[in-house]
């Protein structure tokens, strides 16, 4: 019973948290620095603040009554239960955004501060709510239909849908109104991506090599690390050779190179960021921690 009741606090209460943390801290980055400054940084939040300052109507309302047609597509593409986190997080953004107002005055006078601050704010926010797997509404929730249709990151995702608002912001506040409202937005970009993926510094190497058993046994052995190992052909002169698959933390880049080296230096080896490692020497899923 107690174990039930720990998993549906888990699983329900703590994502509808998330949620709402993330929405007020988007909320603290709209009213402290974006909406001051008229920065429409992309999506519905950034049409609220063109209408706000060009008709006064209070931006929390125009990000709720904007954002029904994305919910009726989130619905048929997503499905109910996404679409149903993403009205309690619209709902909390614009409600948050009008409760926090009077208590939240701009934060700055520098156009360029609050572009980058509000960014690094907005971005922080809709991450926390992503990984919660609800969103805000707006080029929030149109990201994850284009993630479910295309694959794009929600980072991408939001970069590309977003460019729209900017060159209105552009027509409505000028261009260097825009282009601080660009700065801000390629922060909160950032951010979003960082939130979701961390800060991997893990590194995966592909090595083709004809030394197979002797890389593994020395990358197994110096570098402590796994070795997947796979056959291959070369395509030009067919000759026999080994693929191994490594994955290593950055500071192990170098010792891996003079290793391959020493060992078989007609080796092809790519080396490239993993964003994401999960299993065992690096991070578990979460599936298998909830096991």
């Amino acid at each position: 019973m107690r174990k039930t009741i720990y998993e549906l606090l888990r699983n329900k209460a703590a994502p509808a948290l998330g949620i709402f943390l993330g929405s007020l801290i988007m909320a603290a980055g709209m009213n402290l620095f974006l909406i001051p400054h008229r920065l429409a940084a992309g999506g519905i939040s950034g049409l609220g603040v063109i209408v706000y300052h060009l008709f006064g109507l209070p931006v929390g309302f125009t990000v709720a009554a904007l954002n029904l047609p994305l919910f009726i597509a989130a619905w048929v593409i997503l499905g109910p239960a996404v679409v149903v986190r993403s009205l309690l997080g619209t709902f909390l953004f614009s409600l948050a955004i009008e409760l926090t107002a009077p208590y939240l005055p701009a934060a700055t006078q520098d156009p360029l501060l609050a572009s980058v601050y509000g960014g690094i704010l907005m971005g922080l926010g809709l991450g926390l709510v992503f990984r919660c797997r609800g969103s805000t509404g707006g080029t929030g929730l149109f990201s994850l239909i284009l993630n479910r249709l295309t694959g794009l990151t929600a980072g991408q995702g939001l970069l590309g849908s977003d460019l729209a608002v900017l060159g209105l912001a552009a027509f409505v506040f000028g261009g260097e109104a825009a282009m601080y409202a660009a700065l801000s937005l390629f922060v909160s970009t950032w951010v979003i991506d960082l939130v979701q993926e961390g800060l991997s510094t893990a590194k995966a190497a592909i090595i083709i090599t004809v030394k197979g058993d002797e890389l593994t046994r020395r990358l197994l052995r110096d570098l402590d690390r796994g070795v997947t190992r796979l056959a291959g052909r070369g395509g030009y002169t067919g000759e026999e050779k080994e693929i191994l698959l490594c994955v290593l933390t950055r500071p192990q880049v170098a010792q891996l190179k003079e290793l391959v080296y020493e060992v078989d230096p007609a080796a092809f080896v790519i080396i490239g960021n993993a964003g994401e490692v999960h299993g065992k020497g690096f991070r578990e899923l979460a599936q298998r921690r909830r096991g």
